[in-house]
């Protein structure tokens, strides 16, 4: 895989020329900004920019009155290869606050296995309806410390109004969820995006989240999506080296509350 020509293509296809993530939401392009607007419960924020020295500060300034008269929090959505050199600076100087870095990994999914295997009494339940979407949430909130009602919401927004574009699973032990994870299916783009991949910590070093990886993976390659891209934390990005998984850059979220 050539890195830079693959991370180009990111740019271009799932940043500059992004669709929106959901109904409610619009992305446009306001000078060398592309950003996402939508409702509370929406994701917002800033998904590419193209800026220098002389226009990166106004350009934020802008960003910050465009949400902040909306009443969103937004986030930004930095890159280690966007420009100017010093944007996480001046976003910090401006008011935004760092969340955890991580690796832009991706890998060809011809590339990948798609052979699912899992610890004795675990199968995969792919999320059909609501009642999918909250164990999926809660698996989540187990697995990552944290709950977010705004983001359960998004969930069952995007199962009953696009249920093309996103594929999610819950892997059960008899009756119990210990594991979850989605896959964005963007139309018409070449990058099926996973997602969320959490396990409870119980069940953590069994296999599980290879497992879901495997399972993604076939379903990207059966709706012809030449790449697999994902956003890793430090625990999962050895993992996905090991299956297979390039990193192209890092991306760090600037999150700006009003």
């Amino acid at each position: 895989m050539d890195h830079d020509a693959v991370l180009t293509l990111f740019d271009r296809r799932m940043r500059q020329d992004s669709p929106p993530d959901g109904l409610g939401a619009r992305v446009e392009r306001v000078g060398d900004v592309v950003r996402q607007t939508g409702a509370e419960h929406d994701w917002n924020g800033v998904l590419w920019s193209g800026l220098d020295e002389d226009t990166a500060d106004t350009a934020i300034r802008a960003q910050v009155e465009h949400f902040t008269s909306l009443g969103r929090e937004f986030e930004w959505k930095l890159y280690a290869h966007d420009r100017p050199g010093d944007l996480a600076g001046r976003l910090r100087a401006a008011g935004f606050t760092p969340e955890p870095t991580e690796t832009l990994m991706v890998a060809e999914t011809g590339d990948l296995s798609t052979e699912i295997k899992l610890p004795e009494g675990v199968r995969l339940c792919p999320v059909t309806d609501a009642a999918g979407m909250d164990l999926l949430a809660d698996v989540h909130e187990q697995a990552f410390g944290r709950a977010d009602a705004s983001f359960r919401q998004r969930l069952r927004d995007r199962l009953a109004e696009a249920p093309d574009t996103l594929s999610a699973v819950v892997a059960m032990a008899g009756e119990v969820p210990v594991s979850a994870a989605r896959m964005e299916l963007p139309p018409g783009r070449q990058f099926a995006g996973l997602w969320g991949g959490g396990t409870v910590e119980a069940w953590r070093g069994k296999g599980i989240y290879r497992a879901l990886i495997a399972y993604r993976a076939g379903i990207a390659a059966a709706r012809g999506y030449r790449y697999l891209q994902v956003d890793a934390q430090d625990r999962s990005r050895p993992i996905l080296q090991r299956l297979g998984f390039a990193a192209l850059s890092t991306t760090t979220p600037y999150v700006y509350r009003p």
